[in-house]
């Protein structure tokens, strides 16, 4: 019996052990693990790299929209990401997929469906929900396709920038140097094709928004 190990990755201790209770009632060869946070995912998967799906809530503590899906796609891009979440919303279904999930669950469907969708995206399928249409790579917006180059390192320190946290600041978070802050912040601003930090802020907040258009960013107006 192969074993096939899952990380459920969510704050709520609560969902975490229904969602546990409900993955354990199935396979018996399916291994769960738990993490509140992004940071323990990270402790989890560096502590062991083989993982065959990660279960993701778009909203935690850490990750807010889609910047936790896209620093996983970013840090670990050979592990399958479900998102598993209370959002319905059709567009940000789609959002989802475009930045590369491989199903996204509501945490409204029966213990059997959650099952079903489970085993699809373990066989290597895509899980998407009844009424929306998959999404296919050829359709990302050139926005995705620039967020995509970005290395894991830059991703967290774009989504620092948005939070409003100075290079000094980023620099000790990461521990870095405030010259590697800079550099990366270059970098992002050449992959992302925008002009300040103002803007590439912007873009991170439409992300984090499941907004993806190509337009470029509308900066607020001064004063």
């Amino acid at each position: 019996m192969t074993r096939r190990r899952i990380i459920i990755v969510d704050d709520h201790p609560l969902f975490r052990a229904a969602l546990r209770q409900t993955l354990a009632a199935g396979d018996p060869a399916i291994v769960v693990e738990e993490a509140g946070d992004l940071v323990g995912l990270t402790a989890a998967l560096d502590a062991e790299r083989d993982c065959d799906l990660v279960l993701l809530d778009l909203n935690m503590p850490g990750a807010r929209g889609f910047s936790g899906l896209l620093l996983l796609r970013a840090q670990f891009p050979d592990i399958p990401v479900m998102i598993v979440s209370a959002v319905d919303d059709g567009t940000i279904i789609r959002r989802a997929f475009e930045l590369g999930a491989s199903g996204y669950l509501s945490k409204s469907v029966e213990p059997a469906e959650i099952r079903r969708a489970i085993e699809m995206v373990l066989s290597g399928e895509i899980f998407v929900p009844e009424g929306i249409a998959q999404q296919t790579s050829g359709e990302q917006s050139a926005l995705l396709r620039r967020l995509a180059s970005l290395t894991p390192q830059q991703v967290r320190v774009l989504m620092m920038l948005k939070d409003g946290l100075m290079n000094k600041q980023i620099a000790y978070e990461l521990s870095i140097s405030e010259a590697t802050v800079k550099a990366h912040v270059s970098a992002i601003l050449q992959k992302l094709d925008v002009d300040s930090r103002t803007q590439a802020v912007i873009l991170a907040q439409q992300v984090e928004q499941g907004q993806f258009d190509d337009s470029p960013p509308v900066l607020p107006p001064a004063g």
